[in-house]
């Protein structure tokens, strides 16, 4: 009987001792947590944003990646050189004037941000009333540039200076997000708004049906100077009918956008990270219609000269694309 139970015993052990080894090594992993600031949550950034977290969260063991919407790349910078974003999105443009402590960064340069992809390109979209015809026609008028700091504000600020206007003195500001400055053309108490997004954008759309706005050209001479003195613009156009209600091109500048990560995440997360985000690309793509072109050959193009993470160069590099 004795010789029985230990046999038995033994088997028990060859059973049990593999499944304890698991649950230890899962217990020893520690879950890399990654905060994922975004943008307003009118635009395409914090819509892409959260369907790319959800794609890491569900292909990646041991990564948790929370997105969030934010104020737009001006603030995810600055959170990522406070330690307070791991992953997030910004323009070109800021990126170079964070790096080099100027412009709305002077005094606050840090040089830890890397790129882990170019995304599309984000464009400059008036959104105005029926009684505006050009940029300069806002001057007195009740305009809303973006919220306080962000991205599109100082798109707004750029773009405005440049035409020869009094930023802001020339008319009456709103600082708010596009989303809610919608909301105020809608009730009739803004006569026009900036937004800087892919294309199409739910705040534009959302304009066009029920806030009797529309788009505005810039002018020719405006996109030159700027495409001129900014080596990150590019003449570009919104066609036709990319909004319901909108018949005609609207000429404007776009930037490219980048997806960012910071420089103290390990080059095999990254690697991870860039692999799972292109081989789920399809689905990427199917929340929001600002992807419909993106190619794995544009992901390290029009950057700047700003530096990739080496994982995700790395990945690149296997993917004969670098």
């Amino acid at each position: 009987m004795s010789k029985k139970l230990n046999i038995l015993f033994c088997i028990i052990l060859v059973i049990f001792l593999p499944s304890c080894s698991r649950d230890s090594e899962n217990r020893g992993r520690q879950t890399i947590f990654l905060n994922f600031p975004t943008a307003n949550m009118g635009g395409a950034v914090f819509t892409i944003g959260a369907a790319l977290a959800n794609i890491w969260n569900e292909n990646i063991d041991g990564v948790l990646v929370s997105a969030e919407a934010s104020n737009g790349g001006v603030q995810n910078l600055g959170l990522m050189a406070t330690g307070d974003a791991h992953v997030s999105v910004a323009v070109t443009s800021i990126i170079t004037e964070q790096k080099q402590g100027a412009g709305v960064f002077s005094g606050r340069a840090y040089e830890g941000v890397r790129i882990l992809s170019a995304l599309y390109s984000n464009y400059n979209q008036i959104g105005v009333d029926s009684a505006i015809s050009g940029l300069t026609d806002l001057r007195g008028r009740r305009f809303a540039p973006g919220a306080p700091g962000s991205t599109t504000e100082i798109e707004a600020r750029l773009h405005m200076t440049r035409a020869g206007m009094n930023y802001p003195e020339d008319f009456r500001a709103q600082f708010v997000g596009f989303a809610e400055a919608v909301d105020l053309m809608r009730n009739r108490q803004l006569d026009g708004v900036w937004v800087q997004a892919g294309i199409p954008t739910a705040a534009v759309s959302e304009m066009y049906l029920t806030a009797g706005g529309r788009l505005i050209s810039m002018d020719e001479e405006l996109v030159r100077r700027m495409t001129e003195e900014f080596s990150w613009y590019n003449l570009d156009y919104i066609p036709a009918f990319t909004y319901e209600g909108q018949s005609e091109d609207i000429r404007t500048t776009s930037i490219t956008i980048t997806l960012i990560v910071d420089e103290k995440l390990s080059d095999d997360l990254v690697h991870e990270m860039t692999r799972t985000l292109w081989e789920n690309i399809d689905r990427l793509k199917a929340s929001h219609s600002a992807l419909n072109d993106v190619t794995l050959e544009c992901a390290v193009l029009n950057l700047a000269g700003l530096p990739l993470h080496p994982g995700a160069e790395r990945y690149y590099k296997e993917a004969g694309v670098f």
